[in-house]
């Protein structure tokens, strides 16, 4: 069953008024593993995660894009944070590519396509008094990757991707490789965003790492 996917980042002697500039270095190291620096939303969230948002800003990245240095990682972080709450969350929303399996109908019938598809990762950033201080569980930040299925794949994917061979093949070489992005973001943060601690966890709380063996065990 699929699994919703997060990394916690902490931080030594972590200061409220560092946030905006702490957040902004996640969001490059983000930029760097998926090729984009720009942001696609911005929001603001008061005192808890039933609330809803107090500002609230979607880009638009494209060819007919104006916004395209107000999307950038220092504008968009800027202009939301620009007033500081401490009952306030900050998140913002940026993009990579993620490999996944379709079923298309071909001249040898229905077979699994794998194909780099956008996915939405969302970063927030907690005030010490958000959510009765959840940041003590949930980090100073926290990364969001939404549904762990690039990683792991339900069992209809699976069993779909893995129907011959070759295509138990692509499965495996393709979840590597989703798995290699995320790693890669996962080590950029702790080295350069001089965190004293992270945990990639999952909402059920599953270990990762085990069901990432089990699922590349069963396409090998």
């Amino acid at each position: 069953m699929a699994d919703q996917l997060y990394l916690s980042l902490w931080f030594p002697n972590f200061r409220f008024s560092a946030l905006p500039e702490t957040l902004a270095g996640v969001l490059r190291q983000f930029a760097t593993v998926s090729g984009d620096k720009r942001v696609a939303a911005a929001s603001a969230y008061p005192l808890g995660f039933t609330e809803s948002p107090t500002y609230q800003r979607l880009y638009v990245n494209d060819d007919r894009s104006e916004t395209g240095d107000e999307s950038s990682i220092e504008s968009a972080v800027a202009e939301a944070t620009e007033q500081l709450h401490e009952d306030m969350a900050y998140e913002f929303e940026m993009k990579w590519n993620l490999w996944s399996p379709t079923i298309e109908d071909t001249d040898e019938g229905l077979e699994a396509v794998w194909k780099e598809q956008p996915s939405t990762v969302r970063i927030m950033g907690f005030g010490p008094q958000f959510d009765d201080a959840s940041f003590d569980q949930n980090g100073h930040i926290r990364v969001d990757f939404g549904l762990d299925t690039p990683w792991i794949l339900d069992d209809e994917a699976l069993e779909a991707a893995g129907s011959s061979t070759a295509n138990s093949d692509a499965a495996a070489t393709y979840i590597q490789k989703n798995v290699e992005m995320l790693l890669a973001f996962t080590l950029l943060v702790e080295r350069h965003c001089g965190i004293s601690s992270r945990l990639l966890w999952t909402e059920s709380g599953e270990p990762l790492v085990q069901k990432l063996i089990d699922r590349l065990q069963r396409v090998n």
